[in-house]
């Protein structure tokens, strides 16, 4: 599957996120150091570094949809499975948790009712509901690995999947999208994908059913997408290859 994606979207600088926090330019240079040392995303959300007072929600880079997104009403939290049933996808389990939260002044005020859609390719590298342009598999009418949420008051969404696999010229991904629907219409969206870090690919990937594919062919340094702010959309998992994985990804919306 070649070609995944094209590199696009940039990431914000910090004057720009600076002012989306609200923060001066001039009270910013105050602070010791703020816009030397504060980075645009904290690793996953979890807060600001090397400032105080700014806000946990982040504003993160986008990155393209790419080729493999399938429109579908697949509203469920367990992406696993072929929505008409049968087995769940092979693979090491993992569970992601988003949060979603308005950039506002100095705070992060949770965001309801987002719609997010996450999709990715399974344990060998095949996405659901594509024709593989080299003729290897055609997995048209199926749905595996598919699926939107809403988030709930406190702005969160969690999915049941798995570990995802790799394909030629890309590093271990995922895609989500993030839709804002008032009135049944989109006003607002937000796309990007989810990395994940090359130590712990490397143990999970050591495993059936990923092993028999053989070794990805790319790390995320050499990843032309990762490379466009790839970092700041790294994964921070928790668990093990045994009896899987967990990781919250933190995001902030100016949408």
């Amino acid at each position: 599957m070649d070609n995944d994606d094209q590199p696009t979207g940039t990431v914000l600088s910090r004057r720009r996120a600076l002012k989306l926090f609200g923060w001066g330019l001039g009270g910013a240079a105050a602070g010791a150091g703020v816009l030397g040392t504060w980075s645009v995303a904290g690793r996953n959300g979890a807060g600001p570094t090397g400032a105080t007072g700014l806000p946990g929600c982040v504003v993160r880079p986008a990155q393209i949809e790419g080729p493999y997104f399938v429109t579908n009403a697949l509203h469920r939290r367990d992406i696993r499975a072929n929505s008409s049933g049968g087995p769940v996808r092979a693979g090491v389990p993992l569970t992601l948790e988003f949060v979603v939260s308005r950039v506002a002044l100095h705070a992060c005020v949770p965001r309801p009712n987002i719609k997010i859609d996450v999709w990715q390719c399974d344990a060998q590298g095949v996405y659901s509901g594509v024709a593989d342009n080299a003729g290897q598999f055609d997995t048209r009418g199926q749905d595996f690995l598919r699926g939107y949420q809403l988030t709930d008051a406190h702005g969160t969404a969690s999915f049941q999947t798995i570990y995802p696999g790799w394909y030629t010229g890309r590093s271990v991904h995922l895609h989500f999208s993030l839709r804002v629907i008032t009135n049944s219409k989109v006003t607002g969206e937000f796309t990007t994908q989810l990395y994940f870090p090359d130590p712990i690919t490397d143990q999970v990937h050591a495993r059936a059913p990923y092993n028999t594919k053989g070794p990805r062919d790319r790390l995320n340094s050499e990843d032309i997408l990762y490379r466009n702010g790839g970092s700041q959309l790294l994964l921070d998992l928790n668990g093990n290859p045994t009896g899987g994985y967990t990781a919250t990804f933190h995001v902030g919306l100016n949408i």
